[in-house]
């Protein structure tokens, strides 16, 4: 329990991180996404993950989804100011999902221990 804690502190720091960096550099880009490019830099210098970051993040991933559909669904309030626009927005989205994807992949083929194949007996 405490390693989770630990690892939901180092999260709100990198979020608070991207807060500051935000601000002082007037980015126009949200702190969590500031905040989360920060943590990516992060880990891979580190070129590892830390058992309290991946017991905090864990639980995470499978809220993935929640964590998206507020803005999603805040898209659909605003779709007069998008109007003529959706080709350009229809393709920044399919590259922004492909792009961040693969990003993903390939963090977690190279920072998360794949078990090693035990010789056969």
């Amino acid at each position: 329990m405490l390693s989770i804690l630990r690892g939901f502190l180092i999260l709100t720091a990198f979020l608070m991180l991207g807060d500051i960096t935000v601000e002082l550099f007037a980015l126009p880009i949200s702190s969590g996404v500031a905040g989360m490019l920060l943590l990516t830099f992060w880990l891979l210098l580190r070129r590892r993950l830390s058992h309290d970051l991946g017991a905090a993040s864990q639980p995470l991933i499978g809220m993935l989804a929640l964590l998206i559909m507020p803005g999603v669904v805040g898209i659909f309030f605003q779709a007069d100011e998008f109007s003529g626009q959706w080709l350009t927005i229809f393709i920044a989205l399919i590259l922004g999902t492909l792009l961040s994807s693969l990003t993903t992949l390939w963090l977690m083929q190279r920072l998360v221990a794949t078990p090693r194949e035990r010789p056969h007996e």
